[in-house]
C-alpha cells in the first residue's frame, strides 16, 4: 500500500537534497577540471560544469533513505546505478572512448539479468500474453543498453534531457499508483524530486550539465521502472507502452542511427543533426527548442497512460495520433518532405484564424485609448 504522505515528503527530500547538493557539486567540477567546453557540435559559448549526475544521484538516494523500500532487486539497481554512475563520472572528467562507457553499461545490464530482472512476456492483440523464453534476458540487455544511450543522445540542450525524464517519469508514477507497483512508484518520484531539484540550474541558461554521469544514469533507472512497471502491465499493447512514453528520445535515437548508417558512418561517431538542433537550426530559439520538445513528451506521455487502460479499438486510434504526432515533430525539425511543412503551417493558419478576431478587439482598444 502506498502511503501519499511518506511520497511526498520523499520528493521533497529529494527536490531539496538535489537543489542543494548541486553547489558543492559544481566546485568540484571546477576543481577536479570536468567541463564542458565549447566547440563545432554544440550550442554553448562558455565553458561550463559538468558531473551535475552526481546532484541528481544523491537528491534521489537521501529520497529512498526515507522510504527504505523493500524488493528483490534493490540491491542490484543500487550497484547498476553506481556502475552507470562510476562510468559517467568517469567520461565527463576524462572523455573516455565509446567502447569502455559501453562496458560499463553491458556490465550494468549484465548484473540486472543475471539477478532475474528480465522482461518475461509481453501481451499482442490477437495473440494475448505471449512468452519470450530466451528471448527475454536479450531483449532485456538491448532495451536496458538503447534506453540509456536515447537519454544520453538527447542530453543535448540546457534542462533538455532533465524535463524530457522527469515528464516520462511523471507518466509512469500515474500507472504505477494506480496498479500499486510500490519500488516503481518510489524510484520514480524520488528521480522526479532530485531532477526538479538540479533543473534549477540546469534550465536555460544552465549553470552546471548533468553530464553523461547523469544522462546515463537517468536513462538506466527509466530502463529499469519500465521493466518493473510497463512490461508487467497486461493490456492489448503493453509492449509499445514505455516506447510511447519514451517516444522522443527513442525516434531521436532511431533517426541518429539511421542517419549514421545511411552515411557510412559508425552509430557511435557524435554529431550535432539531432532533433533538438535541427529545430534550433529551423529558426527556434533555445528556450522555445526545449519547450517544444516538453510538450511532445507530455502528449506521448498522456498517450502511453491512456494506452494502459484501453482496449484494442481505442489502442488503434491511439496509436494513429501517436503517429500523426511523430510526423508534426519530424516536420518542425525539418527531417521528412524535403524541410517543407505542409500540416505545421496548416495548424499555424488554423491558430491564427482563431485567435485573429481577439488581436483585432487588442487593437481597437489601443486606438480608443
Amino acid at each position: 500500500m502506498l502511503n501519499y504522505v511518506d511520497l511526498t515528503i520523499a520528493f521533497l527530500i529529494s527536490a531539496i537534497s538535489a537543489l542543494l547538493i548541486t553547489y558543492p557539486v559544481k566546485k568540484l567540477a571546477v576543481k577536479i577540471g570536468a567541463m564542458d567546453k565549447p566547440n563545432h557540435r554544440k550550442i554553448h559559448q562558455s565553458v561550463t560544469p559538468r558531473l551535475g549526475g552526481l546532484a541528481i544521484f544523491a537528491g534521489a538516494l537521501l529520497g529512498m533513505l526515507y522510504l527504505q523500500p523493500r524488493h528483490v532487486f534493490i540491491d542490484e539497481i543500487l550497484i547498476g546505478s553506481l556502475i552507470i554512475l562510476i562510468t559517467g563520472a568517469l567520461d565527463d572528467k576524462y572523455t573516455i572512448r565509446p567502447l569502455i562507457k559501453l562496458s560499463g553499461q553491458v556490465i550494468a545490464a549484465s548484473l540486472l539479468i543475471y539477478a532475474g530482472l528480465i522482461i518475461e512476456r509481453i501481451t499482442i492483440p490477437l495473440l494475448g500474453v505471449v512468452e519470450l523464453g530466451f528471448l527475454g534476458p536479450v531483449l532485456t540487455f538491448f532495451w536496458i543498453i538503447g534506453i540509456t544511450n536515447a537519454i544520453n543522445l538527447i542530453d543535448g540542450l540546457d534542462g533538455l534531457a532533465t524535463g524530457v525524464t522527469t515528464i516520462a517519469m511523471i507518466s509512469i508514477f500515474a500507472m504505477a499508483i494506480v496498479d500499486t507497483q510500490v519500488l516503481v512508484a518510489y524510484l520514480c518520484i524520488t528521480f522526479i524530486g532530485a531532477n526538479i531539484g538540479f533543473l534549477y540550474h540546469n534550465f536555460y541558461p544552465a549553470k552546471i550539465y548533468m553530464g553523461d554521469t547523469g544522462s546515463n544514469l537517468l536513462g538506466y533507472i527509466i530502463a529499469i521502472i519500465s521493466i518493473l512497471g510497463l512490461f508487467k502491465n497486461i493490456t492489448f499493447f503493453s509492449f509499445i507502452i514505455p516506447i510511447v512514453i519514451l517516444a522522443v528520445p527513442i525516434f531521436d535515437t532511431l533517426v541518429a542511427m539511421i542517419r549514421r548508417l545511411y552515411n557510412k558512418e559508425s552509430i557511435m561517431t557524435a554529431d550535432r543533426r539531432h532533433i533538438h538542433y535541427q529545430l534550433i537550426d529551423a529558426g527556434y530559439s533555445h528556450r522555445k527548442t526545449v519547450v517544444i520538445i516538453y510538450l511532445f513528451s507530455g502528449l506521448f506521455g498522456v498517450i502511453g497512460i491512456l494506452f494502459s487502460e484501453a482496449d484494442l479499438a481505442i489502442s488503434l486510434v491511439f496509436t494513429a495520433v501517436m503517429i500523426f504526432l511523430l510526423h508534426i515533430f519530424a516536420e518542425l525539425a525539418g527531417l521528412v518532405m524535403g524541410g517543407r511543412r505542409p500540416i505545421v503551417t496548416i495548424l499555424r493558419r488554423v491558430k491564427s484564424f482563431i485567435f485573429k478576431p481577439f488581436k483585432k478587439k487588442k487593437k481597437s482598444r489601443k486606438s480608443s485609448d
